[in-house]
């Protein structure tokens, strides 16, 4: 055995014990904190905005949280599958409550909503980043894993375009120069990057 496999062995060991529907029963407890505070007034003068922006920054690190299974099992030898679905699916719900928050709370306006879509190009890029989160939610599931066989890997494979295009939505949302949304990108591409062994690998075959 390895000294990875050694070190990693006691972890998996306990990481099978813990099951992985507590994630969401965990993970529902941000936004109602987020909702509660913005009608307490704890989120400062224009909650709205508070709320919007930190749900989609929550997303982006849970998106950016199931990017690392892969690589934690491959140079960690830590196991976190389990727990992939239950963070992608959580990740979706957070953009879908922060496009929601912008949907209802913030536009209102039907004719601006779709203006906006179409003029605005960080509202285009990040609207495209949730639709193509939407297959991925509806297909996260067993059923699903059957029924589409070898496609469905490469269906959720998508995930990597949304990540992008969700950074990249928040880098042309900051106004002027903002170091952490690029600290994002670099991570989401840090963690794309850490793929291109296997991918060449799969390619060379």
């Amino acid at each position: 055995m390895s000294l990875k496999d050694r070190l990693a062995q006691p972890v998996n060991q306990t990481l099978r014990r813990i099951p992985s529907w507590p994630l969401y029963i965990v993970g529902a407890i941000p936004p109602v904190w987020l909702f509660v505070a913005g009608l307490t007034g704890g989120l400062g003068v224009d909650p709205v905005k508070a709320m919007e922006h930190q749900m989609g920054e929550w997303a982006l690190w849970l998106i950016i949280a199931s990017l690392c299974v892969t690589p934690a099992r491959r140079y960690l030898g830590i196991n976190l599958i389990k727990f992939r679905r239950a963070i992608g699916l959580l990740a979706f719900f957070y953009v879908l409550f922060h496009f929601l928050i912008w949907l209802v709370l913030d536009v209102q306006i039907v004719s601006q909503i779709l203006a906006d879509i179409a003029k605005r190009p960080y509202v285009t890029v990040g609207f495209a980043a949730f639709l193509l989160l939407i297959p991925l939610a509806a297909t996260s599931n067993n059923w699903s894993v059957r029924k589409l066989g070898p496609g469905w890997r490469k269906l959720h494979q998508m995930v990597y375009a949304a990540a992008i295009l969700g950074a990249l939505h928040f880098i042309m949302l900051v106004k002027g120069f903002q170091l952490e949304p690029y600290i994002y990108m670099a991570a989401i591409l840090g963690l794309l990057a850490l793929r291109l062994p296997d991918w060449l690998k799969r390619r060379r075959r």
